[in-house]
């Protein structure tokens, strides 16, 4: 019988790691994400399952623990907020050009700078443009309930191992603070050391083998014309990922004649606006990306033939809407409404944007 329990997002994150068979976290504590490092020195798995729990002297130092960990074939993951999330850009785009797989949380907070300790989703050019430099993806998953926070632990794992790429996921403040009720996934034995050789045959770090050449990990090289063949290796690998790996969630669509797009807290917020609005008379639905690279594209234009207008709902001055517009191409209006700074929009606030900016204009 599953086991259920009520947990805090950031709890969950935790207790997940320990459950999906994770080997490391190495971490540096920042609000509102302390929480699942302070969890995981409570619950000490490395007297259950030998897991590494390490807090670097910084996000610096952590982002490159994860690589050194994570080169090795083992599943190393790292969370942060908003500014820590910034300070680990460079290692990031070196594990993406390394092609070494790892999962990454950001359970964002409102900024720019220092900003607030409240919850904002104004992270979301920074996790799916590449934060860091170069041309690279990140797979970013944005969980909507403590429930995901636990499910995209273990598929973050197995998205970033399939591809051999970072995973993230993106998490607002309220997702990582909230308490609800969470069915725990099953535990799952750490890999082998055989079973790491097997699985990361040709690239992972696990020691001189005898009849082959050695792996080597690095992002370096300066052939540029190997280079650019290489970065043609990424984009087809990020191709992929788009063909096979979206996923989203619809809401009341079926007979929508508007649209809300929104993800994390806000499309949760959305669900009590499409009641007020349906009230009122107003249909409208809801598209929640569950993946925000890769993003639901097709699916937004599709449901852009259906409905008069689309408005946008994220925790910030409009960052999503650009997707959302690029993916409608002119076809209806698409607006943005967003409180930020920390600041959480009430259902009200939602349906009275819908009347403005999209129905009354």
């Amino acid at each position: 019988m599953a086991e259920v329990k009520l947990m805090k997002g950031n709890e969950v994150i935790a207790e997940a790691a320990i459950r999906c068979g994770c080997d490391a976290y190495y971490g540096y504590p920042i609000t509102p994400q302390s929480e699942v490092m302070e969890t995981l020195m409570l619950r000490k798995p490395w007297e259950e399952t030998g897991m590494v729990v390490l807090q670097a002297e910084s996000e610096l130092a952590s982002i490159n623990m994860v690589y050194g960990a994570a080169a090795c074939g083992k599943k190393a993951m790292t969370s942060s907020s908003s500014p820590g999330v910034s300070l680990m850009q460079e290692g990031v785009t070196y594990l993406a050009g390394a092609e070494i797989p790892c999962l990454l949380v950001d359970v964002v907070r409102g900024g720019p700078g220092l900003g607030t300790i409240q919850p904002a989703q104004s992270d979301y050019f920074q996790a799916t443009k590449g934060g860091g430099h170069g041309d690279y993806r990140l797979i970013v998953l944005a969980p909507a309930s403590v429930q995901e926070m636990n499910d995209f632990v273990g598929l973050g794992f197995d998205l970033a191992f399939k591809y051999r790429n970072p995973a993230m996921i993106l998490a607002d403040g309220v997702i990582g603070q909230m308490m609800e009720k969470v069915e725990l996934s099953e535990y799952k034995p750490r890999w082998t050391e055989e079973e790491i050789s097997k699985m990361s045959e040709g690239w992972a770090l696990t020691g001189k083998k005898p009849n082959r050449k050695h792996n080597i990990i690095t992002s370096l090289e300066l052939d540029s014309y190997k280079q650019e063949v290489f970065n043609h290796k990424l984009q087809a690998k990020y191709r992929e990922m788009e063909e096979n790996e979206v996923r989203f969630e619809e809401i009341s669509t079926e007979d929508a004649e508007y649209l809300f797009v929104a993800y994390g807290s806000s499309s949760r917020i959305c669900q009590k606006a499409v009641q007020l609005a349906r009230a009122k008379g107003i249909k409208v639905g809801i598209l929640r990306p569950i993946t925000l690279y890769p993003f639901p594209t097709k699916e937004i234009a599709r449901l852009a033939k259906q409905v008069k207008g689309i408005l946008t709902v994220e925790m910030s001055a409009g960052q999503m809407v650009e997707d959302v517009r690029l993916a409608v191409n002119g076809l209806i209006p698409v607006e943005h409404f967003g409180r930020f700074g920390g600041v959480i929009p009430t259902p009200e606030e939602i349906v009275e944007a819908l009347e403005k900016q999209i129905i009354g204009a």
